[in-house]
């Protein structure tokens, strides 16, 4: 733990111009964008609970927490002494204190509890806020969250589950789920040789009185204490979805055998493993031989929860320089005061306030199913969110690090975590490729998703010169299909970077409005942080960044 009073006067030297301990965050009251932006989107309903969230989780207890639990990873309890078979995954005290936490602030539920009021609106920003001290424990979070419509494809499923996934209570004990005080759900798709290619599974489903018996594989199992998961597995029909709990309907253990955990690049107090399957029971979910359909509703969930988590680990890797800058001094002057400096901090604030209202925007069209365009800008809004956000999160918090120097690269230090996390989002639920052909998926298959988008960005017309001629570009782009399935990455980059200026045109001070449409939509942007071109107020864009 950090000493509430270290020493500086040591034998050999005084310390000076180092920063001192942050100390306590208020992740909600210090963030002026996120308040902006709830409050733009509809959100002022949820003001007092994500007040709470935004404190209980910035506690400096709390960061320290998720240090202990990346420092002491899960470890593979597949026996007992006696031999006997357990298939079970061992903890850090820590991590289970985080996941209690987060399950008391409604992270696996919070847009069900309030479904027609703001509730996906409410989630994201909770994701963005608890991501900030730790991602590893949000992975189970999502994945409940986003189990629930496929859940409500079998009714009778629905009603025994629902109940158990509402609960505010974190019961980490490995027993039936009818037993316990809640339950969490968690979803394994992919097989070693398909990949995001989940039509090339073969784990196979054969019936059985009153459910199925899996057999096969499955290669990246994450948060494999879960009281269930929905898994794909072929009948004769083709590619179904099943819910495959940790305890038969009898008592008994199912048949989910561990065989590994991952040893992986961040992500680190979560366990992800490897799991076979050898007879082992499960209920379909949904219709017979439409397993991708039945799951595709899961998938957009993950998925933004993937671009609000890439959202706030940036946001917190800001943060972090931003107080590293505005206590150390180089050159007679402190960091933050130094005008190149400035423009790096401005551009990464830039790219955080961006990225939040983006997402918070794609998750207020998700919370208006019943509206044609909102629901078609939430089918193709997740998939340009997760791969926009989720692309420029490592790039800033390399730069977020860079800004500390060596004190940044060490492990005492936050930015290793943040930077060995900031990867895992843009792989998990899809890679860049895969939301690119997503999108294009999303362009042919629904007759509203582009008129949407083009109507988003229309009602900020004239906003700023850079912003009209990049409207103007994108249209003409969006109906050139020659050659168009090479070119979507640039397509949804555009889509993401019109979105987001039209949104801070909208919503946001004049300064970064400004900024953002100047450097992101002009003809220069290159990508590279600290490239802000003259004129841009750097002062009061850093200004609205700090905390507040």
């Amino acid at each position: 733990m950090q000493p509430r009073a270290p020493i500086a006067d040591l034998p050999t030297h005084e310390v000076t111009n180092m920063p001192p301990h942050m100390g306590d965050q208020d992740l909600w009251g210090g963030d002026r964008a996120l308040r902006t932006f709830v409050t733009a989107q509809g959100g002022d309903i949820h003001h007092d609970a994500l007040a709470a969230a935004g404190k209980a989780a910035g506690r400096d207890a709390v960061f320290e927490k998720a240090n202990q639990a990346n420092r002491h990873p899960p470890e593979l309890r597949a026996f007992d002494r006696y031999g006997m078979r357990l298939n079970a995954v061992e903890f850090h005290p820590a991590y289970h204190d985080l996941m209690a936490l987060s399950v008391a602030h409604g992270l696996p539920n919070f847009a069900w509890e309030h479904e027609g009021r703001a509730g996906h609106l409410g989630q994201a920003a909770l994701t963005y806020m608890f991501s900030q001290p730790e991602g590893g424990v949000m992975c189970p979070m999502a994945m409940t969250y986003s189990a629930v419509p496929s859940l409500r494809m079998t009714p009778a499923l629905a009603e025994t589950w629902m109940p158990r996934i509402l609960s505010r209570d974190y019961d980490r004990r490995d027993i039936p789920a009818g037993e316990k005080t809640g339950a969490l759900i968690g979803m394994f798709m992919t097989e070693k040789q398909g990949g995001s290619d989940v039509r090339a599974n073969e784990t196979q489903a054969r019936p059985v009185k009153g459910g199925y018996l899996l057999t096969g594989h499955k290669f990246f199992c994450s948060a494999p204490m879960c009281d269930a998961f929905l898994v794909l597995a072929r009948t004769q029909a083709g590619l179904s979805c099943f819910l495959v709990p940790r305890w038969r309907p009898d008592g008994t253990r199912n048949a989910l055998y561990l065989q590994r955990l991952k040893d992986k690049l961040g992500n680190r107090s979560n366990a992800s493993g490897e799991m076979e399957f050898q007879d082992t029971w499960g209920e379909m979910v949904g219709e017979d031989g439409r397993g991708i359909r039945t799951i595709i509703d899961m998938v957009t969930g993950n998925r933004i929860y993937c671009a609000m988590s890439s959202a706030g680990i940036m946001r917190q890797a800001l943060v972090q320089a931003l107080h590293h800058c505005a206590h150390r001094s180089a050159f007679q002057k402190r960091l933050i005061r130094q005008p190149l400096m400035q423009n790096v901090l401005a551009d990464m604030a830039l790219e955080v306030e961006g990225a939040l209202a983006l997402g918070l925007r794609v998750a207020r069209a998700m919370d208006a199913p019943d509206d044609p365009s909102e629901a078609a800008l939430a089918r193709i809004g997740t998939a340009v969110a997760k791969y926009w956000n989720c692309k420029r999160c490592p790039s800033l918090v390399v730069e977020a690090l860079e800004c500390h120097g060596g004190p940044g690269y060490i492990e005492e230090s936050i930015m290793p975590r943040l930077y060995r996390e900031a990867p895992v989002n843009s792989i998990w639920e899809g890679s860049g490729n895969i939301m690119g052909l997503d999108v294009l998926r999303a362009m042919g298959r629904e007759a509203e998703a582009v008129p949407a988008v083009l109507g988003e960005l229309e009602a900020a017309r004239g906003g700023h010169p850079a912003f009209d001629r990049a409207v103007d570009d994108l249209t003409q782009d969006l109906g050139d299909r020659d050659g168009i399935e090479a070119r979507m990455r640039s397509v949804t980059e555009r889509i993401a970077l019109t979105l987001q200026g039209a949104l801070l045109i909208q919503h946001a001070p004049t300064p970064v409005a400004e900024a953002f449409c100047a450097a992101r939509l002009g003809d220069k942007y290159r990508g590279a942080f600290g490239t802000l071109p003259r004129g841009c107020d750097l002062a009061s864009i850093i200004d609205r960044a700090l905390p507040d």
